[in-house]
């Protein structure tokens, strides 16, 4: 019990350090929650600065991949170890480095929508799904502009698709982190759905810098 319970702590902090919060303050001196949508995650960075928006998407699905590792390494340093620990492992680090991004004890709980911290342990956890799902993502805000959309369809889909595909290493923890993940993508896009519904949501445009 103590290995799940080292397992999910050391998950959650990972998941919990706030790059797009760091990167904004460290390099434009900003609060990144006082601007734009008021999230810490990669498309609200990128609003103010592209590049710290890229940086922002790479290290917060950087942490995710990490959280994963990390929960297979304690997996097989303990005794009694195998397919089944390992994967039950994963699966809680996976989990718990998306609760970690989303509800991150540094800012009182008030985090990021988990998108790119859910890419980075799906990268380990259900590769073949991730790239079908991401090429899912690209299509839908391409064509409607709305990365809030893009994001609710690629949650729904993902187990769906995970499933479909056998892609979750025939374990069900990993099925069942996979499906958990997904709501609470979906969830903290509550304000989102509103939004897309009434018609007010924001499209996502790049602001171009004009010249003097």
């Amino acid at each position: 019990m103590s290995l799940y319970i080292a397992t999910a702590a050391i998950a959650y902090l990972l998941g919990s350090i706030p790059f797009g919060y760091i990167l904004v303050r460290v390099f434009r001196g900003q609060d990144v929650r006082d601007t734009g949508s008021g999230n810490i995650g990669a498309t609200n960075v990128a609003r103010s600065s592209p590049a710290l928006g890229a940086l922002t998407l790479f290290l917060d699905a950087a942490k995710g991949l990490l959280a994963v590792a990390a929960g297979s390494l304690l997996a097989a340093s303990g005794p009694h170890g195998g397919a089944g620990r390992l994967y039950s492992l994963a699966a809680l680090s996976a989990v718990f480095a998306v609760v970690g991004h989303m509800f991150p004890i540094w800012l009182k709980f008030r985090g990021g929508k988990g998108v790119a911290t859910s890419v980075g342990v799906f990268v380990a956890l259900a590769p073949k799904t991730l790239l079908l799902v991401l090429a899912l993502f690209v299509a839908v805000v391409a064509a409607f502009r709305y990365v809030s959309l893009g994001s609710i369809v690629a949650a729904v889909a993902f187990p769906l698709i995970a499933y479909a595909l056998r892609d979750y290493h025939s374990s069900l923890p990993v099925l069942g982190a996979i499906s958990a993940i997904a709501v609470l993508v979906i969830v903290k896009h509550r304000d989102n759905i509103r939004r897309l519904l009434a018609g007010t949501e924001p499209r996502f445009l790049i602001k171009k810098r004009t010249r003097a």
